[in-house]
């Protein structure tokens, strides 16, 4: 294949209870992706397709799955770690059998590495013939203990203080490792087994001398390397950059002397993938300027609602610690259909034309449009958005535009508006990493030893007081009448939407840092606001921006399920004062108590 070859279009493929897509190639010899476990693989997420579409545009077929459990895959029948083995070995046997691939090579991304090697200590017949290790744990137990401090970074409620875990759980990222996966974790050992996982192997990151020294007295020729780019790829969902030296070197090494013609005619017999179980059904749709999502079905009857899931910051439609996926299934089971799918710059959509963050962006509205005329054309128009944060931002836009959605549920949203030239990123680093103001903190006395130490810069503090300043003006003129009464304003927008029959249930995190924007465009009273919204704002206690805990996850459900219902065309017209949201408290009541 030329460098002026177009890169093959990916196809869904199901491995079992693992969902990948497949990228055909002309060469014998094919590639699979062993992606890293929940939070990193989210972060690295974007990255990880462009290194699959690049190794597929070299000509080599290309394979890159979700580990059972894990994004649009299904939950595995049984433990965690086995079925992610079972997951590799099920990759090589589809390139080897139904690609029809003479060689295979895999490469590792983390833990991805470690069970990639560890898949053929008990395999049988051809296995690997080309290994990438990529910061591979050299035990489960290192990886677990990597996993505690990020824990204690990543899951944090608004005070700053370690979120609650679990008896016999480990919650890194929002996403849970229970008792029986990090007891499977603890006997991984890769020094354990008695032979290579493959006879080359490209070992890069630090510390990786003494296991490299162990495959080579094992007989495989092994090439070592660093990894100087490995934070910037698994450790922020935001603002993940792609290794592009990193990769480019596993990409050589992945297609490297790579020959020969392969049978093609085996990827036009693939079959579409649909993934189903008990109570759902779901499916692949690409559309739009080449969006992509999921359409998940209810297996039993159908109740005619359709929900529209727009992604949250950038992570993929699965949602972060994969709450998106799961809702969706269980929206299918109380027979409710839903629409997962990634804006252009996220998960497996394309690039926007310029190479910009989706966040906030005002043009992104247009592919929620398209995500509406899309699944109008398929029969299930959808009734209800949701979004949260970012997503709540996007989903706002389209309830005001399309006269087709009649309800929505905007999760933590912070602003109805973004003003032209925002710059989005600083603006995003400075709000949303930290729920605490500068003026608060300056009561901290570690704040003041990160001035003193130089960590923290008083230029970038006077921006930020600047603007934040700049909001709190800008949230206080919200309501004067020369700006409630313009069209365009919020006040107009909702006065709109509400005439139509469409009706706005808001949910906050206690103390998150958008709860004044609705203060400052519709009061403080939560009659007031339920009247305007048609809902009143639910605050729910004791919770993080993400909403992590199950139990949050439960009462946002129960609202989303109140809204489907009340949004269906036959259902009575709101009411003048409408009763109080289950699963929270008042914003009110959450204010004063």
């Amino acid at each position: 294949m030329s460098p002026t070859d177009p890169i093959p279009v990916a196809i869904p493929v199901a491995l079992g209870d693992a969902f990948a897509w497949y990228a055909p190639g002309p060469l014998r010899r094919g590639v699979l992706l062993c992606g890293t476990f929940g939070f990193e693989q989210g972060c690295a997420y974007r990255s990880w397709r462009e290194l699959a579409a690049t190794i597929a545009g070299a000509g080599c077929p290309t394979l890159r799955f979700d580990y059972p459990g894990q994004g649009d895959s299904r939950d595995p029948d049984g433990p965690e770690i086995p079925a992610a083995l079972d997951a590799i070995r099920a990759g090589i046997a589809f390139l080897r059998e139904r690609a029809g691939v003479e060689e295979v090579a895999v490469v590792g991304l983390r833990l991805g590495a470690t069970l990639a090697a560890l898949s053929q200590e008990d395999s049988a017949g051809a296995g690997i013939d080309r290994l990438v290790m990529l910061s591979p744990f050299v035990t489960g137990k290192a990886y677990r203990r990597e996993m505690a401090m990020q824990s204690r970074l990543l899951d944090v409620m608004p005070d700053r203080t370690p979120m609650p875990q679990e008896p016999d759980a480990l919650m890194v990222g929002s996403f849970v490792l229970g008792a029986r996966t990090l007891a499977d974790l603890a006997g991984l050992d890769l020094m354990a087994p008695a032979r290579p996982p493959a006879p080359r192997i490209l070992l890069l990151g630090p510390k990786v001398e003494a296991l490299a020294g162990r495959y080579r007295a094992l007989g495989s020729a092994v090439e070592t390397g660093p990894f100087p780019d490995l934070t910037q790829l698994v450790s922020d969902p935001l603002f993940s950059r792609t290794p592009e030296q990193t990769f480019a070197l596993v990409r050589d090494f992945a297609v490297d002397g790579a020959t020969g013609e392969r049978d093609g005619a085996r990827d036009r017999s693939l079959e579409p993938c649909r993934l189903t179980d008990a109570a759902w059904s779901e499916e692949v749709s690409r559309f739009g300027p080449g969006l992509v999502g999921i359409l998940c079905r209810p297996a039993g009857a159908w109740s005619g609602d359709t929900v529209l899931v727009v992604n949250s910051g950038r992570n993929p439609r699965a949602g972060h610690g994969r709450q998106t996926t799961r809702m969706a299934r269980r929206l299918a089971a109380a027979g409710i259909a839903s629409f997962r799918f990634d804006l252009r710059g996220i998960g497996d959509s394309p690039d926007r034309p310029d190479g910009s963050l989706p966040l906030y962006a005002a043009d992104s509205v247009g592919e929620v449009t398209a995500a509406i005329d899309h699944l109008a054309g398929l029969g299930y128009t959808p009734s209800v958005i949701l979004g949260n944060c970012s997503g709540a931002y996007q989903a706002f836009q389209a309830l005001a535009q399309d006269a087709r959605l009649r309800g929505a549920l905007l999760v933590n949203l912070y602003c109805f508006d973004l003003k032209p030239g925002t710059d989005v990123e600083t603006m995003v680093r400075d709000t949303f990493r930290h729920s605490q103001g500068y003026l608060a903190r300056a009561r901290q006395g570690r704040f003041w030893r990160r001035i003193l130490s130089g960590e923290i810069g008083l230029s970038r503090i006077a921006a930020a007081l600047l603007r934040d300043a700049a909001a709190r003006l800008d949230r206080w003129s919200a309501r004067m009448p020369w700006r409630t009464l313009q069209r365009a304003s919020v006040a107009g927008r909702v006065a709109r939407i509400r005439r139509r029959g469409a009706r706005i249930c808001m949910v906050y995190s206690a103390d998150d840092l958008g709860i004044p924007t609705v203060q400052a465009h519709f009061g403080a009273s939560d009659d007031r606001i339920g009247r305007r919204l048609g809902y009143p704002v639910t605050i729910l206690p004791g919770t993080d921006h993400n909403l992590s805990r199950q139990a949050d996850q439960d009462r946002v459900f129960a609202l989303l399920e109140r809204v489907v219902r009340e949004a269906r065309p036959a259902a009575e017209p709101a009411p003048a004062r409408p009763s109080r949201s289950p699963g929270g408290l008042s914003l009110r009541l959450s204010r004063s108590g």
